[in-house]
């Protein structure tokens, strides 16, 4: 295994700003289009991930989507005084940014023709993940560079109950990957840590029903996966150099959906409301095969606390005509991390998420789209036993490029 030690502690605290924490719902053109609204009215090979009881409900016929996420991460910026790690005293304000950074992330989506009263899908996605940097600053000491990479292949199923009601559910796997680095800026220490993990598993299951007339009703779990991460760590602590095995574990948590989508002529209204259990994240506990590296700061477990969220989602998507559909969307993301365990591995803070994006069909069985996705961070004030000022300008924009075919 590679170095898992960093992989881990990227899994576990340097997260995107897609969503609170270090989640990205956003794994298809229409999810990107409607600020993760897009649920209940999955009509699309998307279907298989966001919602595979409604594969019963499509049009039969085999359909796939690939598509690319091109993700840029604005340097974040903080003003403020910072605890020294070495003397144990906050140092005089100062002001300082992360870097900015940008991201190139893939996805596919696939649903299978009807097999009877049976569908089936598959997907590759990445639920979590991204990166933080700091320019040279204190803010190195805590968090110099982490990044993170988690990649699920999930196959999923859907039984058609009766017209108006189907069951669905799935297995995933998943794999991470990850760097970290700390370094103190006087050189007093450093350390870099690589790892990855064995493919964990989970599930999800799903229920949709359309009582009536265009309205459609849909709940979904996703469960929770622990990843344990596994490599090596290297640096030196003062004159002390270290080369040492790791690993540390963390949660991928649980989430639970529910949403509802009304057809009105040609426009879409969808109201998604979703739970994530993010207090499974309690601590974050590096163990280390060298006792020195073990005793020391490093291998201190350092409590999160982390607090289960609500995200409220809003989409409208909108036939023009057969060839051309708009997609909005708006959502709020609370966040996870409370003020007396955050940190710059993920300066978080409750926030707005805009979107819009259009899907046009050159030919009946074709679609060439296109999303755009703001996610705006409200700027948050923290004062604890690190921290003692504001982060500012926290912000996300995400453009989704995606090409359908049904055949």
């Amino acid at each position: 295994m590679r170095k898992a030690s960093r992989g881990l502690s990227l899994l576990l605290i340097a997260g995107t700003v897609f969503a609170g924490g270090y989640k990205i719902p956003e794994q298809s053109l229409r999810s990107t289009g409607t600020a993760g609204a897009y649920f209940s009215s999955a009509n699309a090979p998307d279907a298989s991930y966001y919602n595979p009881a409604n594969m019963s409900f499509m049009e039969d016929g085999w359909g796939l989507e690939v598509g690319m996420r091109y993700i840029v991460l604005p340097g974040i910026k903080f003003s403020g005084r910072v605890k020294n790690p070495l003397t144990n005293t906050f140092q005089p304000g100062q002001s300082f940014s992360s870097e900015r950074e940008t991201f190139l992330v893939p996805y596919f989506h696939y649903v299978s023709p009807k097999v009877g009263s049976l569908r089936f899908g598959f997907s590759l996605t990445t639920p979590a993940g991204l990166s933080k940097k700091w320019e040279n600053s204190i803010a190195q000491a805590y968090a110099k560079n982490f990044l993170l990479e988690v990649y699920e292949a999930s196959l999923s199923v859907s039984y058609a109950i009766s017209d108006i009601i189907s069951v669905g559910g799935g297995l995933r796997g998943v794999y991470s990957r990850g760097e970290v680095e700390y370094a103190h800026p006087t050189g007093a220490y450093s350390i870099s840590m690589e790892g990855d993990t064995d493919i964990r598993p989970g599930f999800f299951v799903s229920v949709s029903a359309r009582p009536v007339k265009n309205l459609t009703l849909s709940t979904l779990y996703r469960s929770r996966v622990d990843l344990k991460i596994k490599g090596d760590a290297s640096g030196y602590i003062g004159l002390t150099p270290f080369n040492t095995s790791g690993n540390v574990k963390v949660p991928l948590p649980a989430e639970w959906k529910l949403g509802a989508s009304y057809k009105l002529g040609d426009t879409t209204l969808e109201l998604t409301y979703e739970r994530t259990f993010w207090s499974a994240y309690d601590k974050l506990d590096f163990n280390f095969g060298d006792p020195n590296v073990e005793n020391s700061n490093f291998g201190t477990p350092k409590p999160r606390n982390w607090d289960d969220t609500n995200t409220y989602r809003l989409g409208v998507i909108h036939d023009f005509s057969k060839k051309l559909t708009g997609m909005l969307g708006i959502a709020y993301d609370e966040t996870p991390v409370p003020e007396e365990t955050l940190g710059f591995e993920l300066p978080d803070s409750n926030g707005w998420i805009f979107s819009l994006g259009g899907i046009y069909r050159p030919e009946p069985k074709v679609e060439i789209g296109a999303a755009y996705l703001l996610f705006v961070k409200e700027d948050r004030r923290v004062t604890n036993n690190i921290i003692d000022g504001k982060f500012e300008d926290i912000s996300a924009h995400m453009l989704t490029l995606s090409v359908a075919y049904s055949f």
